[in-house]
């Protein structure tokens, strides 16, 4: 048992506890929960919706394993195990997270939630009803068993979140707390809270860290009815499901059963899904969306086409450098390469004019992003450290991404990037751009990444080379597997690879396996740029500890000025829309679409099973 775990006896001594707070139904990362009490359901779930029929995915990819919590395995997992696109299925955290606030839990396996006003500490009691699919109740040694075998065999982030405890006490029959040191911040009661738990009795140790396709106990809605390895998954509704009335919980988990089918790429998927072989199809291609969905089944109504506005920031997609590459070392380099991207040819050549340029790691949102605002003085003091993190135009908010004349050879542009190449030493010799006897070459690796199909990611990786090519930069692209790309990826082994994060209304310390130093040379984690900047680590610092909103947005927006100012990645675009297609038995709630988008866990069929 690791040193820094206390399991203590239930009749602890209080006195040496701190002093009790309120116990909560909720807790939001600024100020308080929106929903009273005595709420019944999220505002975007329908409580009376169906529970009947069922509903198949269609996604990219394979699986091995149905362990999503090692490193082995961590890209190659059966989704809804821990899926919060899917609905978690068999796990489940002890607070639910709303996805119509920007931060806030709610009671699941927790039925309350108590912390200091400093939140150095913060206790947690068990819903007396919560328990395992075979029946055993959920249990404060759970929760302890769970932050143990991450801290000794789990994969990133998971594997590092002892890093801030001191300890955890079991308190009571079904109290069970953590006691935070200098490490933690304001936000980690709720990172708490969206911890998968495991049940200690059902694990074995000894073999955690291996792959399994062996069915899991879980505490969620399903269980795993059939597993066909890399192609297949099912998932059927557990009749004995303890949560069915938990607030946080009606009107989720709507299906009777949950199949998830696999695809080798996105041509098949799609090809399946006209066929009604899967029922939701979200579309990123502006040009898919306007002419293929042309066949019989959208002609006669069988399939629909829903689109959803949000007021989420859009998610960031681009090609990302791997800095701990020597070619992409020089930030010089990488902001010249950044401009060789063509957007506006791009855009109107393979997108229909379709897309917006993306600038901004919280693009589109008025509070959080930099982009085209001048620092504030909050920001100006938290950067004031940091006096080189910050390009000039990028603090003024006169900066903007390279607008080109949409020629597909602009010749401006290039010679603006030729110059910004040879601040860093390069020079074209016979066509070639060189230093040191070396021409500026690179492989772009790409893969299916969330929002963009790998058909749409090569065709502007073409253009891109294509541009390159014009002041004598060789690029050369590598398409792989599903498998082999999230293997490289995982591995840190590429010069520049696709990707998208995911963009928050309230970003915390998952900006830290993003961009933190700390997340450098592990494996697993998503900094994919190999950022490692001490002004990025302090700005983190500042926006998990953030006791105010205002206090917040200022430090997001500082590190928001910091990444565009590194230049790690090449921008590529957002549309503001989303878009689903679905057969038309699958139905969604009649209400305002959530913050955050709309949820698939809410979802429901009509037809039944």
């Amino acid at each position: 048992m690791l040193r820094h775990i206390i399991l203590a006896a239930v009749a602890v001594s209080f006195a040496a506890l701190p002093a009790p707070a309120e116990p909560m139904h909720g807790i939001a990362m600024h100020g308080e929960p929106a929903l009273p009490p005595d709420y019944t359901h999220f505002p975007y779930a329908n409580p009376d919706a169906p529970k009947d029929g069922s509903v198949t995915y269609g996604v990219v990819g394979t699986f091995d394993s149905l362990n999503p919590f090692v490193l082995k395995s961590m890209r190659t997992t059966a989704r809804g195990v821990w899926d919060p696109e899917f609905g978690n299925m068999i796990y489940e955290p002890l607070l639910q997270r709303s996805r119509d606030e920007p931060f806030t839990m709610y009671g699941l396996l927790a039925e309350s939630v108590e912390t200091d006003d400093a939140r150095t500490w913060v206790e947690f009691t068990l819903n007396e009803e919560a328990r395992w699919s075979d029946g055993e109740p959920v249990t404060p040694e759970d929760v302890i068993f769970t932050y143990e075998i991450f801290a000794e065999k789990g994969r990133p982030p998971y594997s590092s979140r002892m890093d801030r405890i001191e300890s955890i006490e079991k308190t009571g029959e079904r109290k069970v707390r953590f006691n935070l040191n200098e490490q933690a911040n304001r936000e980690f009661p709720l990172i708490i809270g969206l911890t998968p738990v495991l049940p200690r009795h059902a694990i074995d140790v000894d073999t955690f860290e291996d792959s399994t396709l062996e069915p899991p106990v879980g505490s969620g809605p399903y269980l795993v009815e059939s597993v066909e390895p890399g192609t297949r998954i099912t998932y059927r509704r557990n009749p004995d499901y303890w949560g069915a009335e938990v607030p946080a919980m009606r009107g989720f988990a709507n299906y009777e059963t949950i199949t998830i089918e696999y695809f080798r790429d996105a041509t098949a998927r799609f090809e399946a899904f006209k066929k009604g072989v899967f029922d939701i199809y979200p579309e990123s291609d502006p040009v898919k969306w306007e002419t293929a969905y042309d066949f019989p089944a959208v002609e006669n109504g069988e399939v629909l086409k829903s689109t959803f506005v949000s007021d989420r920031p859009d998610r960031f997609f681009g090609f990302f450098f791997n800095t701990r590459r020597d070619v992409f070392a020089d930030g010089r380099v990488r902001e010249a390469l950044s401009m060789l991207f063509d957007f506006e040819w791009i855009n109107a050549n393979l997108f229909s004019d379709r897309f917006s340029r993306t600038g901004s790691y919280w693009q589109n949102s008025d509070e959080l992003s930099a982009l085209g605002r001048p620092a504030t003085e909050r920001e100006r003091a938290l950067l004031a450290p940091f006096a080189d993190a910050v390009s000039p135009d990028i603090m003024d908010g006169t900066y903007a991404p390279t607008v080109t004349d949409g020629s597909g050879r602009d010749r401006s542009v290039l010679r603006e990037a030729v110059a910004k190449l040879a601040e860093a030493g390069y020079e074209i010799v016979d066509g070639r751009m060189m230093k040191d006897g070396e021409q500026l070459s690179f492989e772009i690796l790409l893969g299916t990444v969330v929002g963009a199909t790998t058909n749409e990611i090569e065709r502007m990786a073409l253009a891109y080379q294509r541009t390159a090519e014009a002041i004598g930069i060789a690029i050369s692209l590598r398409g792989v597997d599903d498998a082999q790309f999230q293997k490289r990826r995982q591995t840190w082994d590429y010069d520049m690879v696709a990707g998208s994060l995911s963009a928050s209304l309230s970003p915390g310390a998952e900006q830290i396996w993003r961009w933190g130093s700390q997340s450098v040379e592990p494996e697993g984690t998503f900094n994919f740029a190999g950022a490692n900047d001490p002004a990025i680590d302090a700005m983190i610092e500042e926006m998990v500890n953030a006791r105010d909103r205002d206090e917040f947005a200022a430090a997001v927006r500082a590190l928001d000025r910091i990444l565009i100012s590194g230049h790690y990645a090449v921008p590529l675009y957002h549309l503001r829309e989303s878009w689903v297609a679905h057969w038309n038995h699958i139905e969604y709630p009649d209400t305002d679409t959530p913050l955050y988008g709309y949820q698939l866990p809410v979802w429901w069929s009509t037809r039944s099973e």
